[in-house]
């Protein structure tokens, strides 16, 4: 069983949804990527009957506070469970060299002793390189650096049992020199601020970021047959899956994922409901 969990869809700014994060699921476990901005993260995992348990691998993409501050969360709760005995094995929790540096510090600064204390014992931090493969689930798992205008930050790309992979390109637009990473994937997990009709009310390039008609053209010029959009804006929430997907198909023929907050998408080679 592989299946892409959404814990959050939204940009930094959102109050309408949780920011961007997600889990792959390879039969029972979970590789887990970013936390969030901060505790709704524990709400979202419980709501979705994500056992903590089952999360023994975490990469943490980038520096800013949408992505690191719940990863604080998960390594004070998981913490706990480790001196009660009723964590197995270890937490291992990736990012390149530099955002290893300001787990490590985040988490001095703000959580008790005996927590920071796990760090470098059963919580491991783990830096990566650019390029750098691991075998994660026996899946081949590589990072690599998504060449960000603002902070550093990695992407991944991850092997599929059923063949082919998925890649993550992080939550800025894509980079030509991320290419070998992009090219042949099976699905593609890309940032869209807005609609491309309302760039002049969000401004996305000002901030670095992408349309949804970026994103569709990106896909259709790789043929990657699966797309999944988020990272967006909050404003028209409740009509977002279908406002997307009606302008995204004018320029992208593969099957197009908007998911909202707390969805499941099986990862097949068939079609499928995102359930």
């Amino acid at each position: 069983m592989e299946q892409l969990y959404v814990f959050g869809t939204g940009n930094a700014s959102v109050t309408r949804c949780y920011n961007t994060c997600f889990a792959l699921r390879f039969e029972e476990d979970f590789f887990m990527v970013d936390a969030g901005g901060g505790n709704g993260i524990l709400t979202i995992l419980e709501d979705m009957q994500v056992p903590l348990t089952r999360i023994h691998h975490i990469f943490v993409t980038h520096e800013h506070t949408d992505h690191i501050l719940g990863i604080v969360w998960m390594i004070r709760i998981i913490g706990q469970k480790i001196h009660q005995g009723i964590y197995p094995n270890t937490l291992s929790i990736y990012g390149h060299p530099g955002l290893i540096q300001t787990i490590s510090t985040l988490c001095r600064l703000t959580t008790q002793e005996k927590i920071w204390k796990l760090l470098g014992g059963p919580i491991q931090l783990i830096p990566v390189e650019d390029g750098q493969t691991l075998s994660i689930f026996n899946r081949r798992i590589t990072f690599f650096d998504i060449h960000s205008t603002k902070a550093p930050q990695f992407g991944f790309t991850a092997e599929l049992k059923e063949g082919g992979k998925l890649a993550c390109a992080g939550d800025e637009p894509y980079h030509p020199l991320c290419a070998p990473y992009i090219q042949g994937s099976r699905w593609l997990l890309h940032e869209a601020f807005c609609l491309y009709q309302e760039r002049e009310k969000f401004r996305p390039y000002e901030k670095h970021h992408s349309t949804v008609k970026d994103a569709c053209e990106l896909a259709q010029s790789m043929n990657i047959p699966n797309l999944v959009l988020w990272h967006t804006e909050d404003k028209h929430l409740s009509s977002r899956k279908e406002d997307y997907k009606k302008e995204g198909a004018q320029y992208y023929s593969g099957r197009l994922f908007i998911p909202y907050d707390k969805e499941i998408i099986p990862l097949s080679s068939t079609p499928g409901e995102i359930v």
